[in-house]
């Protein structure tokens, strides 16, 4: 038989023959891989473990562990939903059933309307289909057998599909038992290898997410090859419930949102509280780093935004109006008006880097579905900083914004990756200048020893960026803070410097932000903490409870003391059980809590309560106030 050559993930070669399957070079290697791989990829064409190969090739065996892993196991695990369905309700249109983050779906177009009791009875039919261990096997048809085969089935959806696609692609279909679906695959062999799996929930979805067209039912699942790792995903789905920002920050009394303005979140004494603590540790980090700190307007005129470029590109997302009969727009973003202060003044090279940050409001038009808490909003503050540089400064100044958003991430227990993304197709500038800032980019990171992914083409058209998804503590990952350099507004804007050789020279501009939009990482702070804020966060760090009316003075007496070092202080001074007040406390989630009866005011002591740690007994006052304000000050982080 023939022999071909095959290169593995780690780059060892070796010699196989003609028609070796993924699973068989699986075996090859080890039992063990064998029986977790998944799926195939090769020369990065992610296929099925039956695939032969044919030709020398690079391949990769793909398990669950690898998202393209789960991709393939969990889309032949939305088969499973479709085929359950189809039985249970054989009338059921089916529409598309893709794997999503953490799961599938499969949307459905059916007179019957599914409720959370039938997903039990779904589930029942999947575990079925799953025992029966049907063999997955693709098929391929022409155009016109693919249509007739749906039409006769009735799909009006798949049949829509197929006409969508170019004319002479290949349309392949995936049958298990009497199940056949249209799809490009790939899949799993049999059913038999989704071991665990849970229906999560339902909801509506347009047809291709238009609302023109029909609204259908969406059923969303999850799966994994393991019980065990199902129960901890269920697990962690129930504690981020518990978690939600939304439920959280109603409760602690941090922040609302009205039906008077969604997507406008209105911040409530303790939310402020919580707001104006993060951006005074936001100063403090930035002038320790150099920055300087400007305000630009909200509203400004068309002209700066046709400058800018989003009248033109971003206007859908931007809320405009008429001053004096002249167009104007709410600001969707600093940068603008960034640039505008740069150009207030002749700049020098020996003004660089010129590191100028803004707390600055923005505004834009988000629609109504996707709204969500303070994750999504209309209106948010971004930390945004502009680095005015020379382009030997480039690799410098990234490394400084690297290790201060470091810093910022560290300073609340949140672990991260980075992301660097390079040009893409439809780019502005030169090659010399993509070359320049890509190099330095890498080398800022390579030197930071800092590992990343690179995302080949998928920068701005503008500049290289890097990326920092911060990960909490559910696992969950947010894309928050972001390094981008940009070559066009400083052309659109003409910014220039004088050089040393008395010419005028095009600056290099960095746009920054650390959290990004401060109500989206209040947001994300609430479920990290689980509204257990470390103290120096805390809106409330101490709640003084005085067993009966008569100890209500000697709680001023000491709030007052408290508050002179400033501590956040409150009295509850409700002529409750202090059980109940002790309880009403923990609710809150106070980091401290000082009970005060006759024992306490006779011997000028305060008897502690710590959330973190229970019963702390009895203190000096000026003991626990030396230790609270340490705490604070060094901004001590509370156990997760």
């Amino acid at each position: 038989m023939e022999k071909i050559k095959i290169i593995l993930k780690d780059g060892s070669e070796k010699e196989v023959f003609k028609g070796i399957t993924i699973l068989e070079i699986a075996e090859m290697i080890s039992k063990r891989l064998a029986k977790e791989a998944v799926a195939g990829e090769v020369n990065g064409e992610v296929v099925g473990l039956d695939y032969k190969i044919n030709e020398d090739s690079e391949v990769n065996i793909l398990r669950f562990e690898d998202e393209k892993g789960k991709d393939v196991f969990r889309h032949t695990s939305s088969h499973i939903l479709a085929q359950a369905v189809k039985r249970l309700y054989p009338d059921t249109k089916l529409a598309i059933g893709p794997s999503i983050d953490n799961g599938y779906y499969y949307d459905f177009d059916s007179e019957y309307k599914f409720t959370p009791e039938d997903l039990e009875k779904i589930e029942k039919e999947m575990e079925k289909i799953i025992k029966e261990d049907l063999k997955i096997e693709r098929f391929e048809l022409s155009r016109e057998e693919a249509l007739k085969l749906m039409e006769e089935k009735g799909e009006i959806y798949k049949v829509e599909l197929i006409k969508d696609l170019p004319e002479g692609e290949t349309i392949s279909f995936y049958k298990q038992g009497e199940f056949v679906d249209l799809c490009r695959g790939p899949h799993l062999p049999s059913t038999k290898y989704v071991k665990a799996f849970k229906l999560l929930s339902i909801a509506g979805a347009y047809w291709r997410g238009d609302e023109k067209n029909k609204m259908l039912q969406r059923i969303y699942g999850t799966s994994f090859p393991k019980k065990k790792l199902l129960e901890e995903y269920l697990y962690k789905v129930e504690e981020a419930k518990k978690r939600d920002h939304r439920k959280l920050g109603k409760e602690l009394k941090l922040f609302a949102i009205l039906e008077e303005g969604p997507g406008f979140p209105f911040f409530l004494p303790n939310g402020m509280e919580l707001k104006n603590t993060l951006l005074e540790y936001w100063r403090e980090v930035h002038k320790k780093a150099g920055y300087v700190e400007v305000e630009t307007p909200i509203i400004l005129n068309r002209k700066l935004w046709e400058t800018s470029g989003h009248w033109y590109h971003y206007k859908e997302n931007m809320y405009t109006l008429l001053i004096d009969d002249e167009d104007y727009a709410i600001k969707p973003m600093n940068c603008p008006g960034g640039m505008l202060i740069y150009k207030t003044e002749m700049r020098s090279y020996r003004d660089f880097p010129m590191r100028v940050a803004e707390v600055g409001r923005v505004h834009r038009h988000e629609l109504s579905g996707v709204l969500h808490g303070l994750m999504r909003v209309r209106a948010f503050t971004q930390d945004d900083a502009h680095i005015f540089m020379l382009p030997e400064q480039i690799k410098d100044e990234i490394k400084g914004v690297a290790k201060l958003i470091d810093e910022v991430y560290s300073k609340f227990g949140f672990k991260y990756h980075v992301e660097l993304s390079t040009r893409p197709e439809d780019s502005m500038g030169t090659d010399e200048e993509w070359e320049m800032a890509e190099s330095a980019l890498k080398e800022a990171l390579e030197e930071l020893e800092l590992p990343y992914k690179l995302n080949e083409g998928d920068g701005a058209f503008y500049g290289p960026k890097i990326d920092f998804h911060l990960e909490d503590c559910l696992g969950r990952t947010w894309q928050c803070g972001t390094i981008q350099l940009d070559f066009q507004l400083p052309q659109r804007f003409d910014l220039t410097y004088i050089g040393k050789d008395g010419e005028k020279h095009r600056p290099i501009v960095i746009h920054r932000v650390a959290f990004g939009s401060i109500e989206r990482f209040i947001g994300i702070l609430i479920e990290h903490f689980a509204g257990r804020f470390p103290t120096w966060l805390a809106p409330i760090q101490v709640k003084i409870l005085p067993i009966t009316d008569r100890h209500v003075e000697y709680a001023k007496k000491v709030a007052d003391i408290m508050k002179e070092n400033d501590i956040k202080v409150e009295i509850d001074s409700r002529s409750e059980k202090i059980g109940y007040k002790i309880r009403e406390a923990q609710l809150q989630k106070i980091p401290y809590m000082i009970i005060i009866g006759d024992k306490e005011e006779e011997t000028n002591t305060i008897s502690v309560r710590s959330r973190d740690k229970g019963e702390l007994g009895s203190q000096n006052l000026q003991d626990f106030i030396n230790q609270i304000v340490e705490e604070i000050k060094n901004r001590v982080l509370t156990n997760i």
